[in-house]
């Protein structure tokens, strides 16, 4: 296994794409493509069908998947606001690789069983996949999506991203071989030896304890251990510096913790969830979440410190992990509200994973959704980092 990553900042598309391409090339050593993943800049919005076509006159790039998006990352770099291609590629010879293509509109039933689901998507369970997936944010109906992908491939790691840089339907690309796609959702199932782990960092960080969801309806949280959650919010706020208090009124966030098997959860268990309206009569909050009762949630905030230091501690922890060195390739899946319109620099949570995980090729875009697992569950998130980090089994 061997991958590589190049990103071209070139404001004519065949240039940009032979740019990369050549990079790749370079870096491969000869080596056969077998997996291409392109992710193109809505400046070539013009030239969208075109983007296959010329790849291969440069590369033969195997099995391709892409998208357009509105902040391009390649070769371990961030490129906003301007014409980008980036391109990365593995070389994978003992995997085999499936596309997958569905409009997502028409899904199974959610009561069927999970060989429907198989059925439906075209991939055998039992060769263990893990799954890349990119859509278009205008039809993708991804929770719905998402968690009958779970119930029927509980052991394979789900990551990915919404495509970006269009305002309305239509107007986004996806790429699947030499098809181009307007709507729906691509990928490729990855089967044999390769392993994909995940990192999925929301930018929060947890403020008070953890409580348990006494009385709840539906996405509406009533009672926090018999009290109401504004009261409690209150009585936290009272013991927070001038900062918190703040953030408190306009970046706080519902945590919910998605192993109820864990005793002691950590930052990066909760899924972060907004709040939607409180109802200051009662003390209810609504969520942007179904809560059930007996739930353990906590509170969050987010800023572009909170966020900087969640993704640390998670790119650390994984670093830590003796399995870590062998991260042959990664991709970033990051919000479109990250990157310098967060932390007021380029490059940010490129730079931090190098100095975590080290020269791995990193690639991705910036999204209008990103896909990535908390706890065992597979979930569309926002202001979210993605990671999906590749290394062979054996």
């Amino acid at each position: 296994m061997k991958w590589a990553s190049s990103l071209s900042t070139q404001s004519n598309l065949e240039a940009s794409v032979e740019e990369c391409a050549r990079k790749i090339k370079e870096n491969l050593q000869d080596l056969p493509a077998h997996l291409s993943v392109i992710f193109v800049s809505p400046h070539f919005k013009d030239e969208y069908e075109r983007v296959p076509e010329i790849l291969r006159k440069h590369l033969d790039p195997g099995v391709l998947l892409g998208c357009s998006g509105g902040g391009i990352i390649g070769g371990g770099q961030e490129a906003e606001q301007k014409a980008a291609v980036s391109l990365t590629v593995a070389h994978l010879p003992d995997v085999e690789i499936q596309p997958v293509y569905s409009d997502t509109m028409d899904l199974p039933d959610q009561d069927t069983g999970p060989g429907v689901w198989r059925e439906w998507l075209g991939v055998a369970a039992e060769k263990s996949p893990q799954f890349i997936f990119l859509a278009d944010p205008f039809s993708f109906r991804g929770e719905e999506f998402l968690s009958g992908m779970d119930f029927a491939y509980p052991n394979s790691r789900k990551v990915g991203g919404l495509a970006s840089g269009a305002q309305r339907q239509g107007g986004n690309a996806l790429y699947l071989d030499d098809k181009i796609y307007r709507n729906g959702l691509i990928g490729v199932a990855l089967s044999g030896n390769i392993q994909l782990d995940t990192i999925v960092a929301q930018g929060c960080r947890p403020i008070g304890q953890p409580m348990t969801i006494s009385k709840c309806s539906q996405n509406l949280l009533q009672e926090l251990g018999g009290r109401p959650p504004i009261e409690l919010l209150e009585e936290m706020a009272a013991t927070m510096d001038e900062y918190d208090q703040k953030l408190i009124q306009t970046s706080l966030f519902l945590g919910v913790e998605m192993d109820p098997l864990k005793d002691d959860p950590v930052q990066g268990d909760f899924l972060i969830r907004n709040l939607m309206g409180a109802d200051r009569s009662t003390g209810a909050i609504a969520i942007g979440a179904e809560l059930r009762e007996g739930m353990l949630v906590q509170f969050h905030l987010r800023d572009k410190k909170t966020s900087a230091e969640d993704l640390d501690l998670l790119l650390t922890r994984y670093q830590d992990q003796s399995s870590a060195q062998s991260v042959q390739g990664a991709l970033l899946f990051s919000c479109l509200g990250r990157g310098e319109y967060l932390y007021g620099e380029p490059n940010h949570d490129c730079d931090l994973f190098k100095s975590r995980l080290g020269d791995a090729p990193l690639g991705g875009f910036f999204c209008n959704g990103e896909i990535g697992p908390v706890g065992q569950s597979t979930f569309l998130h926002g202001y979210t980092s993605s990671f999906g980090l590749f290394k062979p089994t054996t």
